[in-house]
């Protein structure tokens, strides 16, 4: 499957491994949740067609969404079709958000 949990994406932070994680909320989701995971760098979904050409090919790929469903596997399935090594977070923010994980305010 394409999906990593919060437990595993801590995990992944920790060993300190080169990934790029993406945050592809809806602008007005994380404007409401007003935090990201550290690390992050927001992709507008709506623009994915401006951006998808943009995201690393030499490391892994890790998006999420508000909650895990379509946006994060969708745009997880287009990166895969493209030949990235992309997951998306299984239950987006708000799993990680419930696992107690630390979360940074939005710059």
């Amino acid at each position: 499957m394409d999906a990593i949990t919060a437990k595993e994406l801590a995990e992944l932070q920790s060993t300190g491994a080169a990934f790029t994680l993406l945050d592809v909320r809806r602008d007005i989701a994380r404007e409401r949740d007003g935090t990201q995971i550290a690390n992050a760098q927001w992709c507008n979904p709506a623009l994915w067609l401006d951006w998808k050409d943009q995201v690393p090919t030499d490391k892994p790929v890790v998006l999420y969404c508000a909650h895990g469903h379509e946006i994060g596997q969708g745009l997880t399935t287009v990166l895969r079709v493209m030949g990235l090594d992309a997951r998306y977070l299984e239950g987006g923010i708000s799993a990680w958000q419930s696992a107690g994980l630390a979360t940074q305010a939005l710059a």
